[in-house]
Formats: C-alpha cells, structure tokens, sequence
C-alpha cells in the first residue's frame, strides 16, 4: 500500500505556499495534505486533487507558511502589560516588576496571564513559545490544554521566587517536571537561570550538569545591556559570555538571550560554541537596552532566533511586528539596506526558533514528515495589493489581524479568527479583573 493510500485527514489549497526550507522559495498553486497531525504532502495543485481528502478547504488569497515561533517571553506577565512603561531595564525590574512580582503572582496569576497570552498568540500566527516565568507546572497545564506548542524553561535565581524558596528547589521542580513531560508530544522543559548577575558559578554548575545529563536545553539573558557587560567586567575582569563559556554553559543548547553587546571575542565563542541567539528587538528598544547586530551574527553562521520578551516590556506578544521590527533594525544596524530580507527574517520567526530549541526535525518549516504547525494569512486586503513578492508583503506590509487560521501539529486552534478552544471573552474579563485588583480599584 502507498503512503498517499490512506485518505488525507484534511488538504488545503492556499494561493501560496513557503514552505521556509528550501529558503526562498514560494510555491503558488500547491496543495498541503495532512494526515494524523502531520504534512503529508505537499505539491501541485493538480496532484492535490487526485487525492482523496476527508476535508479540503480552498484559501484563495492566503499564503501558508509554517506557524510562528516565539523564542522567548514570560507569559504571565500579559497581566502586567503597560503597568511600568517607559523605564530603564533595571529600574523597571528593581522598582516595579520585583516587587509586583513579590505582591500578586500566584498560581493563580500565572493561569490566567498564561492563558491570555497563549490566546493573543494563537490570533497573531504562533503555534510555539518559549515561556520563562514562575510556577512552571502551571504553565505547562495551560500548554497542555491550549493545544499550542511551548519549550518551558524553569526559572533560577540565587534568592528565593515565587513557587521555589531556594535555587536547587527551583532546579529539583525542573528536574520532576522534565520527567514528568518528557514523552509530552508539544511540551519540551528546559532550564532557566535568569541572567549572569542573578545567579552563581555553583548554581550555574549545578544546571549544567544536570542538563548535560538530561540533554536539555539552557535558555538564559545575557548582554542584555551594556551596563549588565560592564559591571561584570569591573567587578571580575570578565564579560559575562566568556564566564558562562569558562563554565561551560555555551553550546548547540544553549539559548543566549538578547545579546545586545558583542565583541570579536564573544562572537568568536558564539560561532565556535554553536550557541543560538533570541533577538527581542522591540523590548530592546523600548527600554533602550542597545542593539543586537543580527546581520554580523547571521554572516558569521550563528543561529538567531527572535522573541517578543513578556508584554511588560514589549508591550504586545506580536511575533509578526516583531520580525518586521528586527528586519527595518537589521538593516539600520548593519547601514545596509540588504541586511536580513524579508524571506530571511520569515526563517528567523520560523525555523531558526525551531532550531534554537532543537525542534528543527519536528517543527519550523512545511516538509513532508513534519508536524502540521501551519498558519494561514489572508493577503486578499485592500492593503496588501499589488503583490509581487508575497513575503515581502506579509514581512512589511501586513499585521497580525491577517492571521485567519492555525493548526498546531494538524489540530484547528483558530478558524477564521476565532479561537476554537479557549474562550477569548472570558480571558477579557478576567484579565480586566485582575487589571482592576493589581491597581487597587478592588482590594
């Protein structure tokens, strides 16, 4: 019996189709089958046809392209979008996300800001995110129930956090729940010390052994700002990077985080670790942070993945602007007007995310085999005409209120618009509750 035997459990016929790998190639008039949560096939339209299909869904105006991948945030903290804008990093933290933080998260918070950011995502084209916050185990319930994709890191800091009184609490959580979800077919947990300057050598120590063991993945900020370089340098005479790279924390798994400041030495240790990159342009600029220069990493072979940080510091969980953001910076970065082109900053939303979490096999482009993680983006409005080149189109000219239907490994989260499984007018109300409790209009 051929593999085509077996009907297809749904083909859909999209005006275009970029499947990301190869790289830069549009496909126009191809079908995509899907069978048992995978792509089944891909290929001309004609061929498509023949085909027997439980469902077939024609999307005249509609690119297809793998789901959106966020490579970093803090899901959670949607419930603190816009309530300390305008600040410098560590004000921003030290005066007001610190001690909110020490005030309101509970499971509770961490449900229903994971909850609001999962459905904001699913409506903006992500079907993967990769979430650093408190109370892990939440998290991953809401995951698990949403029917998105996530990488969990668990977070570490040297002083006590909500959920995990000491460091090696939080490690001994992590460790429970890798076991627990290790076989979770949309759920990869992995490790989280927050930064350099929040947690030791000893404890750094500890994750990398204990990830060494479990072949995890670490996903961690560093260079966030110049400043955060330079006190590191006063205090030990060494840049954070090369610590972590001393400790031999750096490698294809390891998730370096802003990177804003990057020396010819600390690309020297990028390149020849195989470390991945996450480019949160937006939080960057938002609080002055600096500039990480994608361009010069992109020409030298690192990997660079991109993530719109929490919506404290962003303000939106935007995967689309955000790549639009990174690829107009790129290029002022770079002074070059080719610097990151449109088809390449798809990849970096897409399969560089894939690649960053070592799920480049599973997820991040539209290949036969892979899992069905596919979004669909309506480019038939007035604003996206003419179209030449129907990625320049979605890079530069299109929001994320064109994102008209997602599947996350062949499952419908969201069709035409609407979420299938979550209920967006409850989430409303509740985020709208704790808005009011959080600035005191109901204690």
């Amino acid at each position: 019996m051929t593999a085509t035997a077996a009907p297809l459990d749904l083909l859909l016929l999209p005006t275009w189709l970029v499947p990301v790998e190869p790289a830069g190639v549009v496909l126009k008039e191809h079908g995509l089958g899907i069978r048992d949560g995978r792509i089944a096939f891909i290929g001309p339209r004609a061929a498509a046809l023949k085909l027997v299909a439980n469902e077939v869904r024609e999307l005249p105006g509609v690119l297809l392209s793998p789901g959106l991948i966020n490579a970093h945030g803090h899901a959670a903290m949607s419930l603190f979008r816009g309530m300390a804008d305008d600040l410098p990093l560590m004000t921003w933290l030290e005066k007001h996300i610190w001690p909110a933080e020490a005030k309101w998260v509970d499971e509770a918070f961490v449900r229903d800001g994971t909850d609001l950011a999962i459905a904001e995502q699913l409506k903006g084209g992500i079907t993967c995110f990769s979430d650093m916050y408190f109370y892990p185990k939440v998290a991953s319930d809401c995951v698990h129930n949403s029917g998105i994709r996530a990488q969990i890191a668990i977070p570490i800091l040297d002083f006590p956090i909500p959920g995990a009184s000491t460091p090696d609490e939080a490690i001994r959580q992590g460790v429970e729940l890798f076991g627990d979800l290790k076989h979770h077919p949309r759920i990869k947990i992995t490790f989280g010390p927050h930064a350099p300057y929040t947690v030791s050598d000893d404890n750094l120590e500890k994750i990398r052994v204990i990830a060494e063991e479990l072949d995890a993945a670490i996903h961690m900020h560093v260079h966030e700002t110049a400043s955060e370089v330079q006190q590191a340098v006063e205090q030990t005479g060494e840049r954070p990077l090369a610590r972590l790279g001393r400790l031999g924390l750096l490698g294809p798994r390891f998730q370096a985080v802003h990177m804003t400041q990057i020396s010819e030495d600390d690309l020297a240790l990028l390149v020849e670790s195989n470390t991945s990159i996450v480019h949160c342009p937006e939080s960057n600029l938002k609080l002055a942070s600096g500039f990480c220069p994608v361009e010069r990493l992109w020409q030298a072979g690192v990997n660079v993945a991109i993530g719109t940080d929490g919506a404290a510091s962003n303000n939106d969980l935007d995967l689309l602007g955000e790549t639009r953001t990174a690829a107009l910076l790129a290029k002022a970065v770079a002074g070059s007007a080719t610097a990151l082109d449109a088809h390449r900053a798809l990849r970096m939303a897409t399969l560089n995310g894939a690649r960053a979490m070592g799920l480049e096999s599973e997820i991040g482009s539209l290949e036969v085999g892979k899992a069905a993680d596919i979004v669909a983006f309506d480019l038939s409005g007035l604003a996206q005409q003419p179209i030449y080149d129907p990625v320049s189109q979605l890079i530069y000219a299109t929001g994320r209120e064109c994102v008209k239907h997602l599947w996350v490994a062949g499952k419908q989260l969201l069709d035409d618009r609407q979420l299938t499984r979550m209920d967006e007018q409850q989430l409303t109300a509740t985020a709208i509750a704790w808005g009011q409790r959080i600035s005191g209009h109901h204690e």
